[in-house]
């Protein structure tokens, strides 16, 4: 499993300085550029004597560097730095508008360049905020998954120091740790999504979840089949059938002292997605082992949420199958009835996730959170209508929606807000249930959303995600993120934790 030590993904190393980056030795040093007049650039960097300065500035220019946004220019044999390496990495002009999540981008685009060289050296920033972001971009930037490859390559930086200037305070540590142990839950998120199906089966999955809160305060309830049967959930029992590996619901609960707030995440988690006998083309149909993308992004922030110890009440819910063809699967013109009793007609077995959901939704509203949110790999109309990077989001109350992107939005994850039109609920009507699975095929992001709010009541905060475009990227790797599993919406949820937390 991609969770035990021998086979996880290994987390770079972080360390603090407060020694000139110059004096640091280690196989690179990463400084910054920006524009400055002309067609000079200014370094963004500390711990160097004017001398230095000038004359890396004009190697950099030299070399054709301009500072803009996201330019790695490389140095070598820098005298008087004790790196083999110099690489700067433009900012653009940021003094004009500063945006963390920018500068996130290209410190990510810089150490994506450092395939080979493992201890690299930044010249840090002197604010908390800078080291927490440092931390990210650097870190998730570092992620490449390995495993299966018999030569796993040059490999990427496994150690950073941060040299700050003046002293390191108890504000850094905390931003270091901190980020530390997000990047560190992405990675697992990211393992779980790239991990082949055949090798991550439903209790696969919801093993990977017991196995992520070891050593936690979290408890871990599975449901099996059986368990899954007397309770009544149908949707993931449906979803399930045509598969020789059976379906599984995991709860992860994190209760710490104190806690006055309820926080409650809901993962899809199909672990390959054929379509069922509403088959899908062939083409790229290997990419729908990211299919339980929601549900990894729900254990790698309920994890991230318990390391941090953050004082806010947090239930995880994912809902596992694995969506198969065969003589025993559902059929379009079934019937199921899912946990709050709703029966719901199938008419195509490729809108699954919105099944399985509905039962997980369905036992997560029993308890009242004060914050319900869903996330899934729910509709192909997501990428259609947004793209491969921006999450749509959608809600009952206009307040929970924008309290939700908000949160996207500073944690650096692109989201916008979508509504829930009411006339779409008339073209989920079903002549022998309560409810079709699918409506007319306009705004299938939409309808999917209004299919699921059927299941939550009205005096429910609740919002839905669809991250079916930024949980896998399916082109060139960009900023701090690779290709293939990207741990979508794991820091959103870290985020929204913190607001919430005592």
């Amino acid at each position: 499993m991609p969770t035990s030590d021998d086979t996880a993904t290994k987390v770079p190393s972080f360390t603090l300085s407060a020694s000139k980056p110059r004096d640091i030795a280690a196989d690179v040093l990463l400084v910054n550029t920006t524009p400055a007049k002309g067609k000079n650039i200014e370094l963004v960097a500390h711990g160097f004597t004017p001398a230095q300065m000038t004359r890396i500035q004009k190697d950099i220019v030299a070399l054709g560097g301009t500072g803009k946004s996201g330019e790695v220019i490389k140095l070598v044999g820098v005298t008087g730095v004790k790196a083999s390496v110099v690489i700067a990495v433009g900012l653009g002009d940021f003094r004009k508008n500063f945006d963390l999540e920018d500068f996130r981008q290209a410190i990510g685009t810089g150490v994506r360049a450092l395939s080979g060289y493992k201890k690299v050296v930044i010249s840090a920033g002197h604010a908390p905020d800078h080291i927490y972001s440092t931390v990210i971009a650097a870190g998730l930037s570092s992620y490449s998954f390995t495993k299966y490859l018999k030569k796993k390559g040059d490999g990427m930086p496994s150690a950073f120091v941060l040299a700050v200037p003046g002293e390191i305070t108890s504000e850094f540590k905390s931003a270091l740790a901190g980020a530390q142990a997000v990047v560190s839950s992405i990675y697992l998120t990211r393992d779980l999504i790239n991990t082949p199906p055949n090798d991550l089966a439903p209790a696969d999955l919801a093993l990977a979840a017991k196995t992520a809160m070891a050593g936690l305060p979290v408890t871990v309830k599975i449901w099996d089949e059986k368990a899954l049967k007397a309770d009544g959930c149908g949707g993931i029992l449906g979803v399930g059938l045509g598969s020789s590996r059976p379906p599984r619901l995991v709860k992860m609960t994190y209760s710490p002292k104190g806690a006055t707030s309820h926080l409650s995440l809901v993962g899809k988690g199909i672990t390959f997605d054929t379509g069922g006998i509403s088959i899908k083309p062939a083409s790229k149909m290997h990419e729908m082992k990211s299919d339980m993308s929601g549900a990894a992004a729900v254990i790698g922030a309920v994890q991230a949420i318990a390391t941090l110890g953050l004082k806010v009440q947090v239930t995880g819910w994912i809902a596992i199958a694995e969506n198969m063809p065969s003589g025993s699967a559902q059929r379009p013109g079934d019937v199921l009835t899912t946990f709050d009793g709703t029966t719901v007609e199938v008419l195509n077995t490729d809108a699954e996730g919105r099944l399985v959901l509905a039962d997980a939704i369905g036992m997560s509203v029993t308890e009242k959170p004060d914050l319900m949110i869903d996330v899934a790999t729910l509709t192909g109309a997501q990428r259609i209508a947004l793209g491969r990077r921006m999450a749509g989001v959608m809600s009952n109350t206009d307040a929970a929606r924008d309290q939700v992107v908000a949160a996207a939005t500073k944690a650096g994850e692109e989201a916008w807000p979508m509504p829930l039109p009411k006339d779409l609920r008339e073209t989920l009507k079903s002549e022998t249930a309560d409810i079709a699975n699918i409506g007319d095929g306009l705004g299938g992001m939409l309808s999917a959303g209004v299919f699921l709010r059927e299941f939550v009541p009205d005096s429910q905060a609740w919002v839905h995600i669809d991250v079916a475009g930024p949980a896998y990227n399916d082109a060139a790797p960009f900023g701090y993120t690779p290709k293939g599993g990207t741990g979508s919406m794991v820091r959103t949820f870290v985020e929204i934790a913190r607001e919430m937390a005592n």
